[in-house]
C-alpha cells in the first residue's frame, strides 16, 4: 500500500515499507509476547504494554497508511516500524538484565546526592 503512494521516505537508510500493517502486527505481537515473561508490576512492562496495545489497536483499526501515521503521530510509518524493531530488541535485553530484581549489593550512601 505505502509503496504505491510514495517512492522514498526522504530519510537516508530508511526504505519504504511495502507491507507496513503486516510488519507492525508481527512486531507488536512479538513485543507483547516478550513483555509477558516479565513480572506484571515491572514498570517497563506496564508502560510499554500500554503504548504497544494503543498503537496495535490503531494498526488493526486503520487500513490507510496516512491516517495511521496521523493517529500514531510519531513520524512516517517506516519510522514507527524502526521504533518497534528497537523496542523489541530492548524488551529482549530487559528480560536478560532483569532490572526489576533487587540489587546484589547496597548502593553507596550518597550515590544519588549531588553535589557531593
Amino acid at each position: 500500500m505505502a509503496g504505491l503512494l510514495k517512492k522514498t521516505t526522504g530519510l537516508v537508510g530508511l526504505a519504504v515499507s511495502q507491507n507496513p500493517h503486516d510488519r507492525l502486527r508481527i512486531l507488536y505481537s512479538k513485543i507483547l509476547a516478550s513483555l509477558q515473561t516479565m513480572p506484571q508490576d515491572a514498570a517497563y512492562r506496564k508502560y510499554t504494554e500500554q503504548l504497544v496495545n494503543e498503537r496495535f489497536g490503531h494498526v488493526k483499526a486503520e487500513p490507510e497508511v496516512e491516517k495511521l501515521e496521523q493517529k500514531i503521530n510519531c513520524g512516517q510509518i517506516e519510522e514507527v516500524i524502526f521504533q518497534a524493531e528497537c523496542e523489541l530488541a530492548l524488551s529482549r535485553k530487559m528480560n536478560e538484565w532483569k532490572p526489576w530484581e533487587p540489587l546484589i549489593d547496597e548502593p553507596p550512601p550518597n550515590q544519588w546526592k549531588w553535589p557531593v
